[in-house]
């Protein structure tokens, strides 16, 4: 039988007109809830703390599932690439403690949470966490005094920070859809009006055909690229995909959608004996992976595992290509 929140989700991309009708309340006090709190923070009634160097902000108005991970991946990479030196902040969701805590060359993630984990050991950004965001921004510089700009991975809706610049990455499948709601009749953290006060949005899962004016005059278009699968631990070590039609192939993934990971498995070539999927941000241990001769993870499960010879666990890697070139709009507007 489906839980609560399966039946909500569901709810949200296929509408249930009684559920509609009992949920449309909740999501006007909602509503009215998150207007009030950003008023008393724009008129300086709820304390927010500016950090001596600028901040962008990467978040999402959506609950979850927006793409937004490998948006900061990219762009990090893009503001190194022009030599700008950039950290990275998050909340570090999923991590055993609730301190701030600077990431070291050994961290888990069971105490830095896997998407910085994953965003540290990708772009080697110097990575902080921590439910204060100001508190982790002034963490990182005191660890890493000469970082330029620090990049905030979630976080739109914790205005006790202030930010220089916002982006909001929005799904392009949601593009088109005019009737989005706020939680809990919809999956809308604030209204679509919102992303006119930010500036820019990227739309994440793109083709590039999506109309898309009306979100917002700063557009831009993300999409996942795939990589080479490797080896867990072995990231010089590729599968042979060809070879794996005798062989029974299974698949973890504990994301947001983890059905994207699935499809994408399958549109390389790859024939699926079994799909698991966990809670986002769930743990992963040895009893989670399927009994198969080849388990497919996806990078941010993988810095979940402990080091150790997982001799059949296999690594997709994605990346996401932003077009036109968001690092140069970000290094442009801060004037770095």
């Amino acid at each position: 039988m489906p839980k609560l929140h399966q039946i909500i989700e569901r709810h949200w991309q296929q509408p249930n007109p009684v559920l509609s009708v009992l949920l449309w309340p909740f999501s006007r006090l909602f509503q009215t809830a998150s207007a009030i709190r950003r008023r008393l923070y724009s008129a300086g009634r709820l304390k927010s703390e500016k950090l001596p160097v600028p901040v962008a902000v990467v978040g999402n108005i959506h609950a979850g599932g927006a793409g937004k991970t490998p948006v900061v991946s990219a762009l990090v990479k893009g503001l190194q690439a022009r030599g700008i030196k950039a950290g990275i902040i998050s909340r570090g969701y999923g991590r055993a403690g609730s301190g701030v805590y600077v990431l070291q060359p050994g961290s888990t993630a069971a105490e830095a949470g896997d998407e910085p984990l994953l965003l540290h050991r990708q772009t080697g950004a110097p990575v902080a966490v921590g439910s204060s965001r100001a508190q982790a921004g002034r963490a990182l510089l005191a660890a890493h005094p000469d970082i330029q700009l620090i990049i905030t991975d979630d976080g739109l809706q914790h205005y006790a920070l202030q930010r220089d610049l916002e982006i909001v990455v929005f799904p392009a499948a949601d593009a088109g859809r005019r009737s989005l709601d706020l939680l809990p009749n919809g999956g809308l953290r604030e209204p679509l009006g919102r992303l006119q006060t930010a500036d820019a949005v990227v739309l994440s899962g793109s083709t590039g055909r999506e109309e898309a004016a009306h979100l917002h005059e700063n557009i831009f278009y993300s999409r996942l690229q795939a990589g080479k699968i490797y080896r867990f631990n072995r990231p010089g070590e590729y599968l042979d995909t060809g070879r794996l039609k005798h062989l029974r192939v299974a698949a973890v993934a504990g994301i947001a959608k983890p059905e994207r990971f699935f499809n994408t498995l399958r549109g390389l070539g790859i024939a699926l004996a079994e799909t698991r999927a966990l809670p986002d941000h769930a743990a992963l241990s040895a009893a989670d992976l399927p009994q198969a001769d080849v388990v497919l993870v996806t990078e941010k499960d993988v810095v979940k595992l402990s080091d150790g010879r997982w001799e059949n666990v296999w690594v997709l890697p994605v990346c996401a290509i932003i077009e036109p070139d968001l690092a140069a709009f970000v290094a442009g507007r801060l004037k770095i």
